[in-house]
């Protein structure tokens, strides 16, 4: 079942663009990466999933259900914004337990486990948090119900490294109980160490989609070449790094090209390897001139 599917997905706001043809699918039980700088059409494109913003083309479905059907399918999914906005005067206790209120269910007890793990003080009033704790809040409030579908922009902005670990964690266990996680950022790190597929968004389009093994193994290589200060003025070579004695630099073509132009150097050593899923996102956002 594909949990999200959208085809030719489209919202302009005025002339600027916000997404434009967006063609993505996510099956039921993914952990999904969805990558992708400011500016490059995530939030929008979860908006609009959410039934917050109405697209203004294209089709798209979630949990089995068109857009014009969100009031139904919202009830199984958890949805966690990039920047929340709370009633200040509630204590933690009282927002999340509104929350839960809003669905029309009991969450007590699973909301307070979700507290204990984040270490989140529910006594508190909404207005003297500090960032990452409003975020845990956010964070309850998604997962409290354990909906089929967790939808999370940005989840992890605020949170010190060891609530982004316990926050993974948590994750990934809803997962391995059936669940399907969609979740955008921009930090390559975070998707390639949990997700099992992505896809790369660049000015409101797809530009990749696969598994993480997919992704990294494109066919574009590392190289770093010993003895050498510059590419061969032959290659094609894109995110260069240059070194005292060493240059290194990310290739798609032909190999025996490659090894050609390098038979002529004084070159001590070379390396050839797969790229980190990072070079592979750079490499799409360098293509025209980026």
């Amino acid at each position: 079942m594909n949990v999200i599917e959208t085809k030719n997905l489209t919202k302009f706001y005025g002339k600027t663009r916000g997404i434009k043809n967006l063609n993505l699918t996510v099956k039921e039980g993914e952990f999904f990466g969805f990558i992708g700088p400011n500016g490059a059409g995530k939030s929008t494109a979860i908006r609009t999933l959410m039934g917050l913003i109405a697209p203004t083309s294209g089709e798209a479905s979630v949990l089995g259900l068109p857009l014009g059907q969100c009031r139904e399918y919202l009830r199984d999914v958890g949805y966690l914004p990039s920047e929340a906005a709370f009633y200040n005067d509630m204590k933690v206790r009282e927002l999340i337990s509104y929350s839960a209120k809003l669905r029309g269910v009991d969450c007590s007890s699973e909301a307070d486990r979700l507290c204990s793990c984040l270490e989140l003080d529910t006594s508190k009033r909404i207005d003297s948090l500090s960032l990452g704790n409003r975020k845990k809040v956010g964070i309850v409030c998604a997962m409290q119900h354990r909906p089929k579908l967790y939808i999370m922009d940005e989840p992890t902005s605020g949170l010190d490294p060891l609530m982004q670990k316990e926050f993974f964690r948590l994750l990934r266990q809803r997962q391995q109980e059936g669940a399907t996680v969609f979740f955008s950022s921009h930090v390559l790190s975070e998707v390639q160490h949990n997700c099992t597929r992505a896809a790369i968004i660049r000015e409101g389009s797809i530009v990749a989609e696969g598994s993480i093994d997919e992704l990294s193994g494109t066919s574009a290589k590392r190289v770093v070449l010993h003895g050498v200060k510059e590419i061969p003025a032959g290659i094609d070579g894109r995110s260069v790094v240059s070194g005292d004695d060493s240059v290194s630099f990310l290739y798609q073509g032909d190999i025996k090209l490659l090894l050609r132009e390098l038979s002529s150097l004084p070159v001590k050593d070379v390396n050839i390897s797969d790229p980190e899923l990072e070079e592979i996102f750079m490499h799409y956002y360098q293509q025209e001139g980026r």
